[in-house]
């Protein structure tokens, strides 16, 4: 597998957050942003015409709370939420999730360790934790999504997450590349994780550049070792771009 080759001015550079900009943690609220990453971003954001969108599992608030006080195009809860280059938001309306927030809740409480994270319209079930209740969490989500042909169970790195059937990163990735600024720009997304796999199937058909960060089988085909490898490689990109023509921003 290939180490990802520079970034150039005609591209579409879209991101996820965990595991790829930021270092996995504990908890959620756990992470820690690099001092140096707000203002990376903010420059990449520049160079690229706009051009530049986080594609997370988090709600699109927390992405802006971490990464204050810049706001990016965004998609958040892996596409449930996305907001456009002009700031536009669109929200997949919430489907019935009492029931399953009742079952984590009843899951959490009779083993420590297990956090249970409501969303907008999903919920996430984390045993980062307590890694060894694996089966136990799979086998309480799969009985309580039986016969809710609405919802899916996402598997992640330490977490289990139900959500809206039908909506991934790759629908919101495909999405952002017909508006401006995106739209007629060479895709690039950098991932980690099982659920950024739909992203890396729409980026490369289309000529695109898929980045694996981390170890684990994946359908992209260039990788990155760690978030400190992405950080580099972005920072090459910013400083490589400064240098050479600035690309226009598309109307």
């Amino acid at each position: 597998m290939q180490t990802p080759p520079r970034l150039t001015p005609d591209a579409a550079l879209f991101l996820d957050f965990d595991g790829t900009l930021v270092a996995l943690a504990e908890t959620p609220e756990a992470i820690e942003v690099p001092p140096a990453l707000v203002a990376l971003l903010t420059d990449l954001h520049e160079l690229l015409g706009g051009a530049l969108a986080i594609v997370s599992g988090r709600q699109i608030d927390a992405i802006d709370r971490f990464l204050a006080p810049l706001r990016l195009p965004a998609a958040g809860e892996h596409g449930v939420q996305r907001r456009d280059a002009e700031g536009h938001m669109q929200e997949q309306r919430a489907p019935d999730l009492g029931f399953v927030l009742e079952a984590c809740n009843e899951l959490a409480g009779a083993h420590p360790g297990l956090l249970v994270e409501r969303k907008h319209a999903a919920i996430a079930l984390h045993y980062r934790m307590a890694p060894d209740l694996e089966a136990v969490c799979r086998e309480a989500m799969v009985r309580v999504l039986d016969g809710q042909p609405q919802l899916e169970l996402l598997h992640g790195k330490f977490v289990f997450e139900v959500k809206p059937a039908g909506i991934n990163k790759g629908i919101a990735i495909d999405a952002f590349l017909h508006e401006a600024p995106f739209t007629g720009r060479v895709p690039v997304f950098a991932g980690d994780d099982t659920t950024d796999e739909s992203g890396f199937a729409i980026v490369q058909p289309r000529g695109g550049i898929a980045i694996k960060v981390g170890s684990g089988p994946t359908q992209a085909l260039h990788r990155l070792d760690s978030t400190l490898a992405v950080y580099e490689w972005l920072l090459e990109a910013r400083d490589l771009l400064a240098n050479g023509p600035r690309p226009e921003v598309k109307p």
